[in-house]
């Protein structure tokens, strides 16, 4: 695995999501990685991401789902196209669609294990699937439709 995560490919000014944005020093700040042909992030969960004692609320699974899946669908973009992470043009994803699915409670306590695969990768748009594992078990799964970046929501765009 490289050294850089994906979301440190991102230019400063794409550097802001709360869930991956290195640059956001309250977000999540997830690292996602190519792991073979799947990809992979770790999150540890703290006592205050709670939904009920002892287990951890369902929209940080959720976002912990759509930034990894957005993550991935960069990577992706970048090894269709056959370039660099972090060349020029950046190539960046928002959310189209997210769903979610919650198959068991999600423990609180240990690292979580975000994993990825990329279904499909069609112009603008890349679906990837994505999974979370906590005390070896599978507790969300999910499926990402990442769309890439409209140049109006670039900053100063």
């Amino acid at each position: 695995m490289s050294d850089l995560a994906f979301q440190d490919h991102y230019p400063d000014e794409l550097s802001h999501c709360y869930g991956c944005g290195r640059l956001n020093e309250h977000g999540h700040q997830i690292k996602s990685h190519w792991d073979g042909d799947e990809t992979v992030a770790w999150f540890t969960p703290q006592p205050y991401h709670t939904a009920v004692p002892g287990y951890v609320y369902g929209g940080l699974l959720a976002s912990l789902i759509d930034c990894h899946g957005t993550g991935t669908a960069s990577a992706a973009a970048y090894r269709a196209a056959g370039r660099e992470m972090g060349s020029e043009p950046a190539l960046r994803f928002v959310t189209g669609s997210l769903q979610v699915s919650y198959l068991r409670p999600t423990p609180l306590g240990d690292a979580l294990e975000i994993r990825g695969r990329v279904k499909e990768v069609k112009g603008r748009k890349v679906v990837v699937e994505a999974w979370i594992v906590a005390a070896g078990e599978i507790c969300v799964r999910g499926e990402v439709i990442a769309v890439q970046l409209p140049e109006a929501m670039r900053m100063g765009g």
